[in-house]
């Protein structure tokens, strides 16, 4: 029998209204909203014998920075147009309906980030779930009906997306979230995802500087993961598909802030020099990460990625690196020693070989690593 387990300490005797979670079976989990003597029913899941089989619904809260924003989020919820896959349902809340909602302490405080955005364009939509399938579902099935910029949030993301498919389950602690671009050209839409892993590593940077904290080195790993002192903290994965001549890209970004399993996270690193009230939180980051992007996707749009590689080459790990590259020659297979220099106009690793010739070093897509599988091109 699966425990039951309460956001609130208890029921009984706390002021309304609160959220509580109470499993009804080793099969059935309820989420549900106490007000006023009633129950709300907020989302069930309904497992199966393997953990990834059940059928849900959902909660999305809404809220906006001014009043452009507060304006779309009613008429989302009155209109009701906002859909999940799979026949998910979903119940629309604006913050204002949830403002005196006595939560978890470690839910992502909407008031917070909001006070911390100072953009134009990105993140003043907010969507948040407190216990979400994936957020990029939530951005990429209603691209059209949201405000381009619109940014999701979860607390916990038990159905998140990898590249090749690959499905990740992240606990509370984790930053979280998707957001949406709209592009027009397609030849440099791969490489929005640079563009986004250096915002990210970057609003480390200032949110640290800005609290007086040691100074954290979050590394790139070509060409979307986050590495902290050789261990993965996070992830970028970037979807896009094309209509009305746009591109509508789908960035969702995952970094391990408070969360130190299955790796390590960021707090773990600064704890040991630095109080627990002074620690990194999910709302600063991403509203600095939003700041940070806004500045370098304008300067990427007007200027190309050459306006942002040097910063870039001073993040990643990989300038100067020497790879193995596989190739079948016959019926053998033979190794050739490459070193990583950049990268290409497209977005590929820019590699030389010990010949002198220039590569342009494909993943084969049969391997998790990417540095396992590379296939590599004359320029």
């Amino acid at each position: 029998m699966i425990p039951e387990w309460q956001m609130s300490d208890s029921l009984t005797g706390k002021t309304d209204p609160v959220w509580f979670i109470s499993a009804l079976s080793n099969s059935v989990v309820v989420i549900a909203l106490f007000s006023h003597s009633r129950v709300y029913l907020v989302s069930t899941l309904r497992f199966g014998e393997r953990a990834m089989d059940f059928d849900a619904s959902c909660s999305l809260v809404l809220c906006g920075k001014s009043s452009v924003e507060t304006d779309a989020a009613t008429r989302l919820k009155n209109n009701n147009v906002l859909k999940l896959p799979d026949n998910t349902k979903v119940s629309i809340f604006l913050q204002s309906e949830i403002k005196n909602l006595v939560k978890d302490d470690d839910s992502f405080n909407l008031s917070l980030f909001m006070n911390s955005i100072s953009t134009h364009r990105f993140g003043r939509f907010l969507i948040w779930s407190p216990f979400l399938s994936s957020t990029h579902d939530v951005v990429s099935h209603n691209f059209s009906e949201i405000p381009v910029g619109s940014v999701c949030v979860t607390d916990i993301q038990f159905k998140g997306r990898g590249r090749t498919k690959n499905v990740w389950e992240s606990p509370k602690g984790c930053l979280m979230y998707s957001f949406t671009v709209e592009m027009e050209d397609g030849r440099v839409v791969p490489l929005i995802q640079y563009v986004v892993s250096l915002a990210v590593t970057e609003a480390v940077k200032d949110v640290c500087d800005k609290k007086g904290l040691s100074y954290i080195d979050v590394k790139i790993k070509w060409p979307n993961d986050l590495y902290l002192n050789g261990l993965k903290v996070g992830g970028i994965l970037c979807t896009s598909t094309y209509g009305s001549r746009k591109f509508h890209v789908s960035v969702g970004v995952g970094l391990n802030v408070d969360n130190e399993k299955p790796t390590t996270c960021l707090n773990a690193v600064l704890k040991e020099n630095c109080p627990a009230s002074n620690l990194l939180k999910r709302e600063e980051i991403l509203g600095a990460f939003f700041h940070k992007f806004e500045t370098f996707f304008d300067l990427f749009m007007e200027q190309g990625f050459k306006s942002l590689e040097e910063l870039y080459y001073r993040t990643w790990l990989h300038s100067g690196q020497r790879v193995i590259v596989e190739e079948k020659n016959e019926d053998q297979v033979v190794q050739n020693v490459v070193t990583i220099q950049g990268l290409t106009s497209s977005g590929y690793l820019l590699a030389i070989g010990d010949d002198n010739v220039m590569y342009e070093l494909h993943p084969d897509g049969n391997s998790f690593d990417f540095f396992k599988g590379l296939v590599r091109r004359k320029l």
